[in-house]
């Protein structure tokens, strides 16, 4: 698999969670995935995924070597997950959904 096919796969299993939208800012990051109105992920170029957690996952995630700390906004629970290649694409999907499942939530999900 291609790194545009690894991006393309990638966008695909995002879209597929229930609710996400995908919306491209034109801000300092190229493609955001939303659920509701909040903006729970977004991707660099083709697989650097800026993912934003509940600050206590965020901090065991962390822990555990499943991420990165995020450069510029760990502080608002982001962590950073480089998707290389397809054997990145699950544990890649596996903070995807923690974060989703947060977000999708009623109590996190009207701001």
């Amino acid at each position: 698999m291609s790194n545009a096919d690894v991006g393309r796969e990638l966008r695909s299993r995002i879209l597929a969670l229930e609710g996400v939208t995908e919306r491209l800012t034109g801000d300092i990051h190229e493609d955001a995935f939303y659920v509701g109105k909040r903006m729970f992920m977004h991707i660099h170029g083709s697989g650097h995924c800026d993912i934003r957690l509940p600050r206590d996952v965020q901090a065991r995630v962390l822990a555990e070597g499943r991420a990165l700390p995020h450069r510029w906004a760990p502080g608002a629970g982001y962590v950073t997950y480089v998707v290389k290649n397809e054997a990145d694409l699950e544990p890649a999907m596996e903070l995807v959904r923690l974060s989703y499942e947060f977000f999708s939530h009623p109590l996190h999900s009207a701001a």
